[in-house]
């Protein structure tokens, strides 16, 4: 190894970028004989560079930026996070335009001077010389020689350094080009410091004893004894004297906040009992709504009534279902139930997770509840259970819907005393759902299509596309009969023994079909519903309506009368209740009424009650609004003096028979 102490030789070296280069390995070429190639960099003599005066007093301005001109802007690297390729902001600015190991060792360090001591060079009058590595520049090698000769006559580094001191003159040191400073400072050592602390050690104790097997036996058998003694205590726990006096005590609370209500609106209570619109005697075939109480739960704020149900047991009680039908904006639900004794806060409220499309409660069980979710999820809601989440759900596994459930229908128990609903939903299944101990177990009845009912098709051919359901009902005295209405605007009328073909379809709308519902007298007669501004009576051995009304609006739902076969009501998307009776008026409704107060409020659905002459409608701002029918809504035949008119369901049977004929006469006569 070559170790220098001290260079003071200045090599001049001049390069000369050539603008031509090689076409075979791109290395540039020098044209004179005495020019050489080190890499791509032509080197000459300084004696053959034909350079003026005013060429070397030129002077150029080089302006130095931190960033790297050669460095890449465009990296991109692969996001995870968002699962797409970013660019990169930070880039590596750092060039190395030279590098060079250096040798040079300190003339007063211990290496320097095991140097010396090594090549038997005195302390001081040892020399250094320059030494260089110059195998790659030959034509400075002899140049290189010559200044080093020049430094051993002059007597080696020391001998210069003596001449200096001798006449006086200082080393001029070289200044930097970047005109850097040197700057040195010292700071103060932290003084370091120790700190102890010592505790008392924990008490000790000898302990010493003889572990056989009959004693490990009896300490595991006293412990077994333990665990049993606890979990029959805790099975046979008696109510406590505390939850007594609780459950006593709300029960009373909700008798005094029943009292407290119908004080409150004691106005309202009477008119539901007691008034009669007397101007419906001066009016021909017209009649009115009278609004009573409003129903609004703080916590359903911002959710649109989705389903109404009244309970066939309770007829004060009934349950509401809210979410949202715009499907850009869903989230949380909410099953409410009301009294119409205590308008003012719900007598059962169960948050839900995902939006409610639709609930039935059990005719003859009303403490269970059906409810259909936006996710395409069925449920059974048990009220006597005091929880919050559902006593059954179905679930991915138990084949559960793909798409949102439009409508869920309860029907009879099944042989084995199983209850059983019905659930119709976008994805095109009609689904039997049966309760069998904790879970439910599905049956696929039908599957919907464009073209027809769908099984299971051949090997190898693909199934036609699934229609979409949005409504069904049930026959009232035929229980395999039923009708699903479609978001394409067909209805079918279809048979649970019958899985693979439709028994009939009607073109029934332009839009989707909102509601279907067989009348609940007549066994011919069903009406339907849509978005088209059109409600359609049909029976269902013909194939086109036997009425139509067009109510100038978007019709959310329709429903019948349960009190006469003729009259049935409907609402729209202006706010309007449509109340029809086909026995006096067959073209014009004879109650048509606004009963929201903002204008772009909504009416979704609608609901009569199965005993007392009102209604209930619910509209996509939360709130139900309960209304009475004014006696020309709900007017029967006058009883003549000492004549007793006939009451029952054949004489309303017999009432829409009659409009029915007189339908039939005209087609009849032209055949």
């Amino acid at each position: 190894d070559r170790h220098l102490s001290r260079c003071d030789t200045k090599i001049n070296v001049i390069v000369h970028f050539c603008d031509r280069k090689d076409e075979d390995d791109g290395t540039e070429i020098g044209e004179g004989g005495d020019e050489w190639m080190h890499g791509k960099t032509l080197i000459k003599p300084p004696d053959q560079l034909d350079l003026t005066e005013a060429e070397l007093k030129e002077e150029f301005t080089r302006i130095l930026t931190a960033n790297n001109p050669h460095a890449p802007q465009n990296i991109v690297r692969y996001s995870f996070k968002e699962r797409s390729y970013k660019p990169i902001s930070s880039v590596d600015q750092l060039a190395v335009h030279f590098f060079l190991e250096g040798n040079l060792l300190h003339r007063d360090s211990d290496e320097a001077r095991r140097q010396k001591a090594k090549q038997g060079l005195p302390d001081e009058k040892a020399t250094v010389a320059l030494e260089c590595d110059v195998s790659f520049f030959p034509q400075l090698q002899a140049a290189g020689g010559e200044e080093a000769g020049d430094v051993e006559e002059g007597g080696g580094e020391d001998g210069a350094h003596s001449v200096d001191s001798k006449t006086g003159k200082k080393e001029q040191k070289l200044t930097n080009q970047f005109n850097f400073s040197e700057r040195a400072s010292q700071t103060l050592n932290n003084p370091l410091r120790e700190r102890g602390c010592q505790t008392e050690p924990p008490p000790r104790a000898s302990f010493s004893a003889t572990a056989n097997q009959w004693e490990i036996y009896d300490v595991y058998l006293e412990e077994m004894q333990k665990q049993e003694k606890n979990k029959e205590k805790a099975k046979a726990v008696p109510k406590k004297e505390d939850d007594k006096v609780i459950y006593v005590l709300a029960k009373v609370a909700k008798i005094i906040e029943r009292m407290v209500n119908q004080n409150t609106f004691d106005d309202i209570a009477q008119d539901f009992r007691y008034f009669e619109d007397a101007s419906d005697e001066f009016r021909e075939q017209e009649g009115t709504l009278l609004p009573l109480w409003k129903f609004q739960y703080d916590q359903a704020k911002r959710l649109s009534v989705t389903a109404l149900c009244w309970n066939q047991s309770y007829k004060d009680l009934f349950a509401v279902g809210l979410g949202s039908y715009d499907f850009t904006k869903q989230g949380r639900g909410m099953l409410v139930f009301y009294s119409l004794k205590n308008s003012t806060y719900p007598e059962y409220n169960y948050p839900t997770t995902s939006g409610i499309l639709c609930l039935d409660i059990h005719p003859d069980r009303p403490y269970l509840v059906a409810v259909g979710f936006y996710d395409g999820c069925v449920a059974v809601y048990n009220l006597k259970e005091e929880r919050p989440e559902p006593v059954y759900k179905s679930s991915s596994k138990s084949g559960k819907h793909t798409d949102p459930v439009w409508q869920v229908r309860w029907q009879k128990d099944d042989m084995d005393n199983h209850q059983n609903f019905f659930s119709v939903s976008s994805d095109g299944r009609v689904v039997s759902w049966t309760l069998v101990k904790s879970e439910l177990v599905f049956t696929d009845i039908i599957k919907l299509s464009l073209v027809g009912a769908v099984s299971e098709g051949p090997e190898g051919v693909p199934p036609p596309t699934m229609a979409c359901g949005t409504s069904f009902d049930f026959h009232k005295q035929i229980n395999y009969l039923f009708l699903v209405g479609t978001e394409e605007g067909k209805i079918h009328k279809c048979s649970k023994a019958y899985s693979s073909q439709f028994l009939e379809t009607y073109d029934a709308h332009n839009m989707a079909v909102d509601a279907v519902k067989w009348n609940q007298f007549h066994p011919k007669v069903f009406i339907s519903c849509s978005s088209d501004w059109t409600v359609k009576i049909w029976d269902h051995t013909i194939r086109t309506p036997v009425f139509i009304f067009d109510l100038n609006a978007a019709v959310g739902d329709v429903a019948w009368s349960p009190y006469s076969s003729t009259v049935f009501a409907a609402v729209t998307a202006d706010g309007k209740v449509h109340v029809f009776d086909l026995g006096i008026n067959k073209y014009e409704a004879i109650c048509q009424q606004p009963v929201v107060a903002k204008k772009k409020t909504k009416l979704t659905h609608i609901e009569f009650n199965p005993v007392y002459p009102i209604i209930i409608v619910g509209d996509d701002r939360g709130y139900v609004t309960s209304l009475k029918l004014s006696p020309n809504l709900r007017s029967k035949p006058k009883e003549k003096k000492g004549q007793e008119l006939p009451r029952g369901p054949e004489v309303e049977i017999a009432k829409m028979e009659k409009l029915l004929s007189l339908l039939r006469e005209p087609e009849n006569s032209k055949a």
